[in-house]
């Protein structure tokens, strides 16, 4: 019996001009003001997209129509330096509500100076989702992936100041 292969871990990084603490809070509690509203999977448009700050709390996505869809779950939430959640959408990019189908996003801030974080990005564990080459293939043709991500992120933040 052969095992599926394991798919490699999609990485991120970007700096943002705005203290440690700053950088995390605006990335966490303003996440729907800079995350791209074309990367939604609800059938509505997207209006917002939130993570709720607790482990368990729900990473989703709020519709203009009021329907939400979830993304994930927090896994870990250590203000202001990590933030680990399940992203659970699965090939067909739709979310999948079983975890053992999950795959992980961890984001690592690092103070790099008064004024200035480095934010870093690991997706791993891809091989977990239901067809998960099709969403690796994915992020990774979309301009650059997740460093594309989070340099709007980078941008967002640095115009709110």
């Amino acid at each position: 019996m052969s095992t599926p292969t394991s798919l490699p871990v999609l990485q991120g990084k970007a700096t943002v001009a705005m203290p440690l603490e700053k950088a995390f809070a605006f990335f966490t509690e303003s996440f729907g003001s800079w995350w791209p509203a074309a990367y939604h999977i609800g059938q509505a448009e997207m209006a917002d997209a939130i993570i709720e700050p607790r482990v368990g709390g729900r990473w989703f996505e709020r519709g203009v129509d009021g329907s939400e869809c979830d993304w994930g779950r927090v896994l870990t939430w250590e203000p202001p330096h990590r933030l680990v959640v399940t992203w659970q959408i699965n090939g067909h990019w739709q979310y999948d509500p079983d975890p053992a189908h999950a795959s992980e996003i961890e984001f690592l801030f690092t103070a790099e100076g008064p004024e200035q974080t480095g934010l870093t990005l690991e997706h791993r564990h891809l091989d977990r989702l239901v067809e998960g080459k099709a969403i690796h293939d994915t992020i990774v043709e979309r301009g650059g992936g997740w460093s594309t991500v989070l340099e709007m992120f980078a941008k967002a933040a640095e115009a709110h100041g």
